[in-house]
């Protein structure tokens, strides 16, 4: 090609208008980001994206937030505290992160009685709450307490034996009541022989497994509490209701004679769960209801019994639980060898349901489970019986927003590779590309020299 000043003006003014649309679809590119925001997750388990339990919960977020965190100038922290909390902020941009440094602000950290580094303080509305979980975990739980406006009362009745909920034998409930705690609820225990009533304010009574008679006036203040709305977890264990027949009645549940015996888990229980009692009830199936929505873990009730909804006017029934079908409820005397009698019981049964009904200002909503020990600290920690108890609790309290928040594994940050797989690596890095490399150039100067 001959090359003239005609030719050498129309490559110049080529290259000019190049130059012009490049930097101008680098521009039309900045300007989009700033409108637009893409976020991808690779990782296997979406463990850098929120669940969809916290992203309902953003759902109701209606008014700003602020969310202050008490820590150090220390980069790594306040980066990973910033890209947690940019979650948050990709779904709703009212949320705002503020770091305040104890070293440097002293008496901030004194007023607000601020106990350890990484605490979070959350506001919205008046309304405050605070978390030393740096996790979504944490922050959700944080959020929710102070979207809820007020703490939820839960009164844990007293006097009468009952399962102490800040005792920490195998026996009691100080596990369950730490996370009840945790979620923002507000316990206290509740002894109806100097208390005439069950006080208005009470989210939730629960009693569980008194082991001696409640008297005439302890039960007509809970009937008068269910009376007026009230609502109640009520865990009843084998053997005698200590004057709480009344109170079955008055939901419409019966309760079946004997002691619940499960093969299933004398068959596997030491591979599953460390135990081969019979008296351990394995449950596999839940009923179609919000508090056993997809889920999925199996869960372990030690000496339960079985339930039958009778029916009450108002109430509406729903099972919650059930065992398979090869179980049976044992009235005979449960040692050596034992096996499924014409006295007993056949299954599959029902350990638990839930019951509600219209109230005049939310649904009133009862739950019955035929065991208390899966919700002691023995035994929370065995399969999904904390998630079942907590979800347990948030319905019963009319906080179905957030029943849980899966925890996200992270299964895929290490990579496993066997010597054969290794080598194969080293060969493609230490001879494969190399040669690659050294091919394409002399394919390149041979081309060139054929010119």
């Amino acid at each position: 090609m001959k090359v003239t000043l005609k030719s050498r003006r129309l490559m110049l003014l080529q290259n000019l208008l190049f130059v012009v649309l490049f930097l101008a679809a680098i521009g039309l590119a900045g300007w989009l980001s700033t409108q637009y925001n893409y976020h991808a997750d690779w990782t296997e388990n979406g463990r850098n994206t929120l669940s969809a339990t916290s992203v309902a919960l953003l759902g109701e977020v209606s008014q700003a937030v602020v969310i202050t965190v008490f820590v150090r100038e220390t980069p790594l922290l306040r980066k990973h505290i910033s890209e947690l909390v940019a979650r948050y902020q990709r779904y709703n941009a009212d949320i705002e992160l503020k770091f305040v440094n104890p070293d440097a602000d002293p008496q901030r950290v004194r007023e607000m009685n601020i106990t350890t580094e990484g605490e979070m303080v959350v506001e919205s509305g008046g309304q405050q709450a605070r978390t030393k979980q740096i996790s979504e975990e944490g922050i959700s739980n944080a959020l929710q307490k102070v979207l809820r406006g007020g703490e939820r009362k839960i009164a844990f009745l007293q006097g009468h034996g009952e399962r102490d909920f800040l005792g920490t034998a195998a026996y009691d409930l100080a596990t369950w009541a730490q996370q009840l705690e945790a979620k923002g609820a507000q316990l206290y225990g509740l002894n109806l022989a100097s208390e005439a009533v069950v006080p208005d304010n009470t989210s939730l009574l629960v009693i569980a497994g008194p082991q001696a008679d409640l008297l005439p006036a302890e039960l007509v203040a809970i009937q008068g509490y269910l009376d007026r709305g009230g609502n109640l977890l009520w865990l009843v264990d084998p053997g005698k209701l200590f004057g709480l027949s009344g109170i079955g009645k008055q939901l419409g549940v019966e309760f079946l004679s004997g002691t619940i015996i499960d093969p299933n888990v004398s068959q596997v229980g030491m591979q599953l769960f460390g135990t081969d009692d019979p008296r351990m009830v394995l449950v596999a199936s839940y009923g179609a209801h919000p508090v056993v929505n997809d889920f999925d873990f199996n869960t372990l009730f030690p000496m339960a019994r079985g339930i039958e909804i009778s029916g009450a006017d108002g109430w509406q029934p729903t099972t919650l639980l059930k065992t398979l079908s090869n179980v049976w409820a044992e009235n005979g005397e449960v040692a050596g060898s034992i096996g499924f009698d014409a006295g007993d019981i056949a299954g599959p049964l029902n350990i638990g349901v839930a019951l509600s009904r219209e109230g005049d200002d939310a649904p009133q909503r009862v739950v019955v489970i035929g065991d208390g020990d899966f919700l002691s600290n023995g035994y929370l920690g065995v399969g999904g019986n904390l998630q079942l108890a907590m979800n347990i609790a948030n319905w019963l309290v009319n906080d179905d927003t957030l029943l849980s928040i899966p925890a996200q594994s992270s299964s895929d940050i290490t990579l496993d590779m066997d010597e054969f797989e290794l080598a194969m690596v080293g060969l493609a890095f230490l001879v494969v590309l190399p040669l690659l490399l050294l091919g394409s150039g002399f394919f390149i100067w041979w081309r060139r020299r054929r010119r």
